[in-house]
């Protein structure tokens, strides 16, 4: 379906061409019809399929200009996504001069209230600091005619409930609801039961939902193994863009140094990082300045980047909905994308859970050999050259006549393409080992994994609690963990 078909409003549809897109997604044609008659929707979609557009289209064109009121608010579990979510309606709305505006933990509140008094129409922000902002008096959502809980499973994970239910307390009872979600676990529903109008519901068929542009392979590797088979990997593939998802903040430090050590251009980002930093390696990544990004999952959860053609799962994710989040960073835009899990023999029982949700068997790949790695490494070293003659060179032809004189042609381009390429063998890297998952066997106790996601969750409450405080109040934690890189 064309935008054009959605009555939309002639100033966002040249918004949306001049954004570059024609076609509405899955969820952008079914939901915008129905959002625009006023009605409540739950919408089941992973990251990447528009769903910012979805939601954000109705919202716009409903605005009403002449009231200087918050008409919605756009909740999102982490910074990141709220700023892009910002982003991309200022954007959408300029042509209709619609002011958007975000707030988020870790940042200046001072500032903040002083920007809120100019009363944006469209209030973008993450659970804590908008519940701040209304225990402070600072916003009033009082006649808010739209709420979008955004990724609402993972503020689920992330413990933003209690928050959101007391967001929503502030908020006439007449507003609209509009619920995304990649996944619908029973809190999920429970809030749209006690928080919903009848909603509509819209689901992605199950084959659009598990990235069926995504070729999943997985490698059986042991711990001390996968840094060596990762850096082959990406030698042979040689991705446009790649993710390297690690299981703990200790393990993204140790990955980004050690990545950078055998020269890959590589960035990290997790949630000990200041909001400062994380951006500025977002936006390096975002503009092709990085080739790789190595990311925790709270990280990189809602981040829309495109032209990621590789992701890597140095960890297997112990929650299968994580897999499915962290795939989704590729294969977006119709784009084909790869993804390769690291699987340890005692990992096995996880990768068949996470096979069970996404209705895809992983395929077995085959860790390349030292010697594939090298040629690898010599094609992007020969693309370097081609890229090299394509500039001014005349500065320097008496220069190599010179070298001409004492050494030969080949011996030249020999020596460039050395030192194009990267020399990985004589630095060793020393990936501190990760305590493994428990173990999960064919026939493994549904009881004993209950225990285990409520013990996961516990800590995925204390830990965000701990989080969200911190972001509140713009402070910082640290880590204790050391980094080991050893050089021969």
């Amino acid at each position: 379906m064309k935008f054009s078909e959605l009555n939309l409003k002639p100033e966002i549809l040249k918004a949306i061409k001049r954004a570059g897109f024609e076609e509405a997604t899955p969820i952008q044609a079914q939901t915008i019809p129905l959002a625009l008659s006023g009605k409540d929707v739950i919408g089941q979609a992973q990251t990447g399929t528009g769903k910012t557009a979805a939601f954000g289209l109705p919202i716009l064109q409903n605005l009403e200009k002449q009231h200087d009121t918050i008409q919605a608010i756009i909740i999102e579990p982490t910074r990141e996504l709220a700023i892009q979510t910002q982003e991309e309606l200022y954007r959408l709305g300029r042509d209709e001069n619609a002011r958007v505006q975000v707030v988020y933990g870790g940042a200046d509140i001072r500032r903040q209230i002083r920007a809120l008094k100019q009363t944006p129409a469209v209030l973008v922000g993450t659970p804590g600091r908008l519940l701040d902002h209304l225990k402070r008096g600072t916003i009033d959502i009082s006649n808010v005619k739209t709420i979008v809980l955004d990724e609402a499973d993972e503020m689920l994970d992330m413990g933003f409930i209690q928050d959101i239910e007391s967001i929503l307390k502030y908020a006439s009872s007449k507003h609209q609801t509009l619920l995304f979600s990649a996944t619908m676990p029973k809190p999920i529903m429970r809030i749209s039961e006690k928080f919903m109008h009848n909603p509509d519901i819209v689901q992605i068929k199950g084959k659009e939902l598990t990235a069926n542009l995504i070729d999943q392979y997985f490698v059986r590797a042991k711990e001390n193994e996968k840094f060596d088979i990762l850096c082959r990997l990406i030698d042979v593939q040689n991705p446009a863009l790649a993710v390297v998802f690690g299981r703990t903040k200790r393990r993204v430090d140790e990955l980004t140094r050690g990545l950078q050590a055998r020269g890959y251009n590589a960035a990290g980002i997790h949630g000990d990082l200041s909001q400062n930093k994380r951006m500025s390696v977002l936006k390096r990544f975002r503009k092709g300045q990085l080739d790789i990004l190595v990311a925790t999952d709270v990280a990189a959860r809602g981040l829309d980047i495109s032209g990621v053609s590789h992701v890597y799962n140095y960890d297997i994710p112990q929650d299968p909905d994580s897999y499915v989040h962290r795939i989704g960073r590729t294969g977006r835009a119709g784009q084909n994308g790869m993804s390769v899990t690291f699987v340890t023999p005692n990992e096995i029982g996880y990768m068949k859970e996470i096979e069970k949700l996404t209705r895809k068997q992983m395929m077995p790949l085959r860790p390349p050999s030292d010697e594939e790695a090298f040629k690898g490494q010599l094609s992007a070293a020969n693309k370097k050259v081609v890229e090299l003659l394509e500039g001014d060179l005349s500065k320097y032809t008496d220069g190599a006549s010179k070298l001409l004189d004492d050494y030969s042609a080949v011996d030249l381009v020999a020596a460039l393409l050395k030192d194009l390429s990267k020399d990985s063998e004589s630095i060793k890297v020393k990936i501190t080992p990760e305590k493994p998952l428990p173990f999960k066997g064919k026939h493994g106790s549904h009881r004993g994994n209950r225990r285990s996601n409520r013990s996961h969750s516990s800590h995925n409450r204390n830990h965000n609690s701990n989080r969200r405080n911190s972001n509140s109040r713009g402070g910082k934690r640290k880590s204790n963990h050391e980094f080991v890189i050893k050089k021969k």
